[in-house]
């Protein structure tokens, strides 16, 4: 999710880069930085400062060299590395005449990382990107051109890419590159520009094109040549855009909702990448726990609040039934008051999208005051959390400015399944064949929500028939209760309608007697072992005039048979199935939400971080 912009052929490439930087923000701002070519060097300003980054990189660039006309500018949203100066792009090779920056991951970059360093390369930073610089350097020195140079660079590397390069070897062109993550590109002019996203060209061209995956641009000054990574010409596919700056920030979208929404299945994507080591072990972020304190854990505390404490209640379950080890799931404002019996042997796992809660950080606090050792799953390196803990798992889900979690939930739960699957690894209780088949079908999931996403209008004609109602029972069973909870309060949160989450079971013990005509009863009806005693409990609300609607698998009929209505969802396993199910609750909240006139993206009331107890 990091922010790219790059031209040539500039008259003031510094204020370009700048201001292209501050439109792009929303995609990063742990850390951010320009680079120019200046004659025969290059000219390099970062500064990482948490949200001031930009405008600290604005006050360092009333230095930069008259005349320059090509340059790069990156504000980073940080996955390997702290948010550093010496983190921060563009990033450099040993000889300081080629510069670099990237927006994805680099999967096997340790790999590409120990033969650089073993062929004599020094490495200065902790990040994926840096592997790049070294790989063009390389090219270079064995006398390719920049461009054949990064094709050769591009050649070695596994994961998700959008890149901008540029040498003093040639110091009027820019060389771009994608892979799974979007990068355009513009003319006016003389000027050659490109950016990861297009806020950061709006006003500064009318020409727009989009680059392709697997494809290579070469800017020069007035000119754009795009081809292959095999080398072959291709034609750019132009752009036609008719937003205005803040819409162009949302993607086009109405909201920043739905556009974290439909970025679902890359969070989840970023999520697993390089996860997976060569040996054919699974890799943590930031682990400083030896393998050997891990498998002596005994019993693992999930503490969170809101969506990160139902991603928590999923991840029990994979916890016990992959590790064999007993999990608990606490609400973070309540944990460490009621004097929680804590050891060595304990692990405290402290979910939270951006590491600052305050709830979660006190209460990881207090089971290390107790003798636990610490965890933790956050979407933001370098935060609180990330600080305090033990050991580290990042979501990658990129911003979220939307108040209430989307992408940060789904990314949230995919973390701690790999997490309980470290756990089964260290404590020998899945054999690595079965650990290698469930990576497989995790790998398989952003592919579902995609599809789910796409089914979108389904939901808005279920949404529709729902307008009138005011009452909502959200039931579950087994792993369908989390999502059971997660779909209420993304309806609370965003509609202001009452509902309520609820294990199907617990109905008959009191809520029942609230279920009249006009209720609507919302149940997680996808396959799991206790869909028969499901099957039981719907039958008893429709039987009392409740409006049904069930969240089944595809062509499952005998759940159809029990629902007015039906939002479908590919089949998947039922430890994975809360990753796909919660995807048409979110539509069907966020429909909801619209057709009564609110703001999803700023509920009342709400905010993104709660940092108060």
């Amino acid at each position: 999710m990091c922010g790219i912009v790059a031209a040539t052929g500039h008259p003031d490439v510094a204020e370009l880069l700048v201001e292209g930087l501050e439109r792009l923000e929303y995609r990063g701002y742990d850390s951010a930085g320009i680079v120019l070519v200046d004659g025969g060097e290059l000219w390099r300003r970062r500064a990482a400062d948490g949200t001031r980054s930009v405008s600290v990189l604005r006050e360092l660039v009333g230095s930069a060299p008259a005349g320059a006309a090509t340059g790069m500018g990156h504000t980073r949203w940080a996955t390997h590395g702290h948010p550093t100066v010496d983190n921060a792009h563009p990033l450099s090779d040993c000889s300081g005449t080629v510069a670099v920056v990237h927006n994805g991951i680099i999967e096997n970059h340790r790999e590409l990382q120990a033969a650089l360093e073993a062929a004599g390369h020094v490495l200065s930073s902790a990040t994926d990107t840096e592997v790049l610089a070294h790989l063009v350097e390389d090219g270079l020195a064995a006398g390719r051109d920049l461009v054949d140079s990064v094709r050769q660079a591009l050649a070695a590397v596994r994961g998700s890419f959008s890149i901008a390069v540029l040498s003093v070897a040639e110091p009027d062109l820019v060389v771009g590159a994608r892979r799974n993550t979007p990068l355009v590109l513009g003319r006016s002019g003389e000027a050659s520009l490109l950016a990861s996203d297009i806020p950061a060209l709006l006003g500064r061209t009318d020409q727009l094109f989009v680059l392709a995956d697997d494809q290579v641009a070469e800017l020069r000054p007035g000119s754009i040549r795009v081809s292959t990574l095999a080398g072959a010409p291709v034609r750019p596919a132009a752009l036609s855009v008719e937003w205005d700056l803040e819409a162009a920030q949302k993607g086009g979208f109405d909201d920043f909702m739905s556009k974290e929404i439909r970025e679902q299945p890359r969070a989840v994507a970023d999520t697993l990448l390089d996860r997976w080591a060569p040996d054919g072990t699974l890799t943590l972020d930031e682990l400083r726990m030896t393998e050997e304190e891990l498998a002596r854990v005994t019993r693992v505390y999930l503490v969170a609040c809101g969506s990160s404490y139902h991603a928590g209640l999923v991840a029990k379950f994979a916890i016990e039934q992959w590790a064999a080890v007993p999990a608990e799931v606490e609400i973070a404002s309540e944990f460490r008051y009621r004097n929680p019996v804590l050891d060595p042997a304990a692990l405290a796992v402290g979910v939270s999208q951006s590491g600052e809660s305050l709830d979660t950080l006190l209460a990881l606090r207090e089971a290390r005051s107790r003798g636990a050792r610490v965890l933790g799953v956050t979407n933001v390196v370098d935060s609180s959390i990330a600080r305090e803990a033990d050991a580290v798992l990042y979501t990658r889900a990129g911003p979220e400015v939307c108040v209430a979690a989307t992408k940060t939930l789904l990314a949230q739960i995919v973390a701690l399944e790999l997490l309980a699957l470290t756990l089964a690894q260290v404590r020998g209780t899945r054999s690595a064949a079965e650990i290698a088949a469930t990576v497989e079908a995790l790998a398989l999931l952003p592919a579902g929500i995609e599809e789910v996403i796409g089914r979108a209008k389904e939901v808005d004609q279920v949404a529709e028939a729902l307008a009138g109602g005011r009452d909502f029972f959200y039931l579950g069973r087994n792993l369908g209760y989390p999502v059971a909870l997660e779909g209420a309060l993304k309806l609370k949160e965003l509609s202001y309608l009452h509902a309520e989450g609820y294990p199907a079971g617990e109905l008959k013990h009191g809520p029942i007697a609230l279920i009249e005509p006009g209720t609507v009863v919302v149940g997680i009806a996808t396959r799991n072992p206790l869909w028969e005693k499901f099957r039981s409990n719907i039958s008893e609300v429709a039987s009392r005039g409740a409006t049904v609607v069930l969240v089944a698998n595809d062509g499952d009929q005998a759940a159809a048979d029990l629902a007015d209505h039906v939002l479908w969802v590919p089949e998947s396993e039922p430890l994975l199935a809360p990753v796909l199910d919660i995807v048409p609750l979110q539509l069907l909240a966020y429909r909801l939400a619209r057709l009564r006139g609110l703001d999803v993206d700023r509920p009342r009331n709400l905010a993104k971080t709660v940092t108060v107890e």
